[in-house]
């Protein structure tokens, strides 16, 4: 029972620390802990947990990088149509 408790706060903990993020910090934290964890996934069944935890966090890093650039792009693409349709041109 006191494992459970302790998840759920421990758990309750991690969303609480999260709440003030940007929208980058957020998609670079999910990339990263996402790739973390299939890294570590692979890894183990490779036989190096601690490799693939490594390797995936840095694919996932990027990954959420490259992606954040991308909505960052379009939103500011949206953005100045949005404004140019608003002035007429």
């Amino acid at each position: 029972m006191t494992k459970v408790w302790l998840s759920a706060v421990a758990g309750a903990a991690l969303l609480t620390g999260c709440a003030g993020l940007t929208d980058t910090e957020q998609r670079l934290l999910t990339g990263t802990a996402a790739g973390t964890a299939g890294g570590a996934a692979i890894g183990a069944l490779a036989g190096d947990a601690a490799l693939g935890a490594g390797i995936g966090a840095a694919a996932g890093l990027a990954g959420s990088f490259l992606f954040d650039r991308h909505v960052q792009a379009q939103d500011q693409a949206y953005q100045q149509g949005l404004q140019d349709g608003r002035s007429g041109r």
